[in-house]
């Protein structure tokens, strides 16, 4: 938590520094305010000559273009900072949720957008926190340095009830960090659930679970609500004390001058100015307030955070290959070459999609059908490979399509993507509108799949994995695309495996594995495959 503040401190130290000088000038010109102000009075009262009225006025109107000079340079280069960090802390959280398989598994899908939120900004205000008590404190020092020189005793107040009083107000930053945190958790699981319910609606219309739905969400709506309100008073419990330390130190100050006044000690110039001074003490109490708040806030949110910048972007290394493609079952040990296109079918949708977990590294989740099925590059099986290995290897396009980006320029960059008109082509995505709306809901279902099947072969990958990729195509199209695809990926020499019963797609195929439930695997083109019984039936309709 504290190392996350400091590297934002350390990464923004020029513009901290830039907000705190200018901040620091504009809390001093504030403070003299009063002084000059004090001093244009007593020339006037005791009828000094009229240039040295002039001087003091001239003093004021210069203090009031400084300080309004420093405030608008602290509030531009501190909006400009902090919205910068928080930009780049969001991304690098973000990497790290897309990088790191096991970032993030302990948090909802909501909690997590709310952390990239609401946190990665909170983290961010830290500057704001620093700039408001280095400030506070210099215009604090100046106010008591004037009373000083007006009545050693008034200033000697000051400087010792006043930070007294900022202590015990600090005492209480632990208990505001703990309910901020309980605050951004249950709202962030409050949207977490509030997205899966919208998700899951129609099934839930359907089996009649939306009452059930609805009262968990009241619950966790309520928990959230609760969660906010007991932040919200810890917050205004700080505020309330620093309104309070700032109305006890104006009082006194000003009952003190008064008596001093009254006793003739100090005249009416000096009495104004104490008065004025005292008033203005409000100003950087509120800013050390403030500070003290915000940094409990930002303690919170970097502490929620903090996991998700802890990944270390691993070494480039040049690409290597392991060696072809191959697939091993009771009975089979098939090798798949470079540019070859290798279909599987299955009787049981429940074995294809275990294939495709398999081809992705998850040997855990591809069911008892396939627990002597094993998938391998060269030697090395999928499993022993780390993610970003495999990644670099093998690319696996699920059935469900996910379009990213506005223009379907956009959609086909994937960090990796070559020339990109020939996928296109291959895909027959030619005709697609350049514009993508809302991830691609102006599309057919059809056109979203060529799309996604685009963007797949742009990316050129060693090995190609494809789960049902043309199903809401008509046929003349599938053939077409299936003719494309099988093309392209032959003059790249890419391996590729395509997990369907779509007997077009299969057709184009250089060889067919057929993944039966009574009988072992059986290897044959897709002719030869027809004429048995039992793949005839769950491939050709």
């Amino acid at each position: 938590m504290h190392s996350v503040l400091a590297e934002v401190l350390r990464r923004r130290a020029r513009p901290v520094t830039v907000a705190c000088v200018s901040s620091v000038g504009h809390q001093i010109c504030e403070a003299l305010v009063p002084l000059a102000i004090g001093l244009a009075v007593d020339h006037a009262v005791d009828g000094g000559p009229p240039l040295a009225i002039l001087v003091a006025v001239g003093v004021i109107l210069v203090l009031f273009v400084v300080l309004a000079t420093g405030g608008g340079t602290t509030f531009w280069t501190l909006t400009a900072a902090a919205a910068t960090e928080a930009h780049d802390l969001r991304v690098r959280a973000a990497r790290t949720l897309l990088a790191d398989e096991r970032a993030g598994t302990c948090r909802r899908a909501g909690e997590l957008a709310n952390v990239l939120v609401s946190d990665a900004k909170a983290t961010a205000e830290v500057m704001r926190a620093i700039v408001n008590v280095v400030s506070g404190c210099a215009g604090m020092l100046v106010t008591v340095v004037v009373l000083v020189s007006i009545e050693p005793w008034l200033g000697l107040g000051i400087a010792i009830g006043v930070p007294a009083l900022t202590l015990a107000i600090d005492r209480v930053s632990p208990w505001l960090e703990h309910r901020i945190t309980a605050r951004q958790q249950t709202s962030g699981l409050a949207a977490a659930l509030a997205a899966e319910l919208v998700h899951a609606l129609r099934r839930l219309r359907g089996f009649g679970g939306v009452p059930e739905a609805a009262r968990r969400y009241r619950r966790a709506s309520r928990q959230s609500l609760t969660a906010a309100l007991r932040g919200t008073t810890a917050s205004a419990a700080v505020e309330g004390a620093g309104l309070v330390e700032t109305g006890l130190a104006l009082v006194g100050t000003a009952a003190a001058a008064g008596a001093l006044t009254t006793s003739g000690v100090i005249g009416v110039g000096e009495f104004l100015t104490v008065v004025a001074t005292a008033s203005f003490v409000g100003e950087p109490v509120q800013r050390i307030t403030a500070g003290i708040k915000q940094a409990a806030i930002s303690r919170a949110s970097a502490a929620r955070i903090a996991p998700l910048l802890d990944f270390q972007e691993p070494n480039h290394t040049p690409f290597t290959p392991l060696g072809p493609l191959r697939l091993r079952a009771t009975g089979a040990d098939i090798t798949v070459r470079p540019g070859e296109m290798l279909g599987i079918a299955t009787t049981d949708p429940a074995t294809a999609d275990g294939l495709i977990n398999l081809f992705t590294g998850n040997p855990g989740r591809s069911g008892r059908a396939l627990s002597d099925f094993s998938v391998l590059l060269g030697d090395v099986a999928l499993t022993a490979l780390d993610r970003r290995t495999l990644s670099r290897h093998v690319l696996t396009e699920p059935h469900a399509v996910h379009l990213f980006g506005r223009t379907l320029h956009e959609a086909l960059d994937t960090g990796r993507s070559g020339p990109t008109a020939a996928a296109i082509t291959a895909a027959h995505a030619d005709e697609v509108s350049s514009l993508l709306i809302d991830g691609g809901l102006n599309l057919s279902g059809g056109q979203r799949q060529r799309v996604a099947l685009a963007r797949a072969l742009a990316a050129r990958p060693p090995v190609l994995v494809l789960h049902d990729p043309l199903t809401a195509v008509d046929s003349a199209t599938e053939a077409a695309v299936a003719e494309g695809l099988a093309a392209l990926r032959r003059a790249e020499a890419g391996t590729t495996v395509v997990v369907s019963t779509s007997p077009g797609l299969l057709a184009r195929c250089d060889r067919v594995v057929f993944l039966a439930q009574t009988q072992p695997p059986t290897v044959a083109t897709h002719a030869l495959l027809t004429q048995d019984a039992e793949y005839a039936k769950a491939v050709l309709r």
